[in-house]
């Protein structure tokens, strides 16, 4: 559906227009960060009928200590994102500039990241399964032994049914609020870098064609330091003290943005690329909302909040 909408955006005409197509994007996006948060640290809930004697993990497939990786593996297809989409935006816009398009290229970039969101979605839906007991490349044997290792967690036996006590544990513990706080505060620069980062580089002195082309690295940068930080967090059990480095790195880049001289176009491109270290600490804090967080309605709510909190700073950005 996201997909579907993307394309739709092909279509805009006028503000009003790209207002709804923007607003049914946010809709449907929205599902996105917690689902895939959710399929990594799903709560688990008793199934006797299936496997007797033991308990299923819907959708759980990780133990504690393995989930700081996989959200930070998950989490830097946003930094793949920005390389595929820079490559194809510029790709695009130089082949347009050659031979000329029917269409704007704009509308070619929207249709075709449509489409490609399209058809890898549904692969997805296809593909993936619900739970390790519906994962065909598995055996029978390794499907009992992947529930069987992540019994270590410990995170609760519950259902999905909405509880009340959990949402208003949710409400009332001050954990909630904190994580909530640090992404308001913490994604009001990045709504402003991450939106437009094609005229910051253009600020810098380069042409709006190689912005495109310039602002790839960054999503490396991104890749990387997610990755790292996902993997040493997790072998050296200290996730947030490991991630703080991409908030230094970030810092620095932003120095380098500021105090360079206008001239030095170089060393200030330089400084937004580091600046692409900064989601670290939002990604290590969305691993210690699936991992340390009991319960499927509690675990829900301190991520939605949690969310709305990095939407909130994104749009003050």
């Amino acid at each position: 559906m996201w997909g579907l909408v993307l394309c739709c955006m092909a279509g805009v005409k006028n503000y009003s227009g790209a207002l709804a197509v923007r607003f049914f994007l946010g809709v449907f996006e929205a599902a996105v960060t917690p689902g895939f948060a959710l399929f990594t640290s799903q709560v688990i809930f008793p199934r006797p009928r299936i496997l007797p004697g033991l308990i299923s993990a819907d959708q759980q497939w990780y133990t504690k200590k393995e989930q700081g990786t996989r959200i930070g593996i998950w989490f830097s297809f946003n930094g793949w994102a920005q390389i595929f989409g820079g490559l194809l935006a510029y790709g695009i816009a130089k082949g347009v500039r050659l031979h000329g398009s029917t269409i704007a290229p704009w509308k070619i970039v929207f249709l075709a990241t449509g489409l490609l969101t399209m058809a890898v979605g549904t692969l997805f839906l296809l593909v993936m399964p619900d739970n390790q007991l519906n994962a065909r490349w598995l055996s029978p044997l390794d499907r009992k032994l992947a529930i069987v290792r992540v019994r270590i967690n410990q995170q609760g036996i519950g259902n999905k049914h909405f509880k009340g006590y959990q949402f208003k544990e949710a409400l009332l513990d001050p954990l909630t609020w904190a994580f909530a706080f640090y992404s308001l505060t913490a994604d009001i620069p990045n709504g402003g870098i991450t939106n437009f980062f094609s005229q910051l580089i253009v600020s810098f002195g380069y042409t709006a064609e190689e912005s495109l082309l310039y602002g790839t690295p960054g999503g490396a940068i991104e890749v990387v330091t997610l990755i790292a930080c996902g993997y040493l967090g997790d072998r050296y059990g200290h996730r947030l003290l490991i991630s703080s480095s991409g908030l230094i790195l970030s810092i620095l880049g932003m120095l380098l943005i500021v105090a360079l001289p206008l001239s030095n176009n170089v060393g200030r491109l330089i400084g937004y690329y580091l600046t692409q270290a900064s989601p670290t600490v939002f990604v290590a804090l969305l691993s210690l909302i699936a991992t340390n967080v009991a319960g499927y309605t509690k675990k829900t709510t301190v991520a939605a909040i949690y969310l709305i909190g990095y939407c909130a700073g994104n749009i003050i950005g």
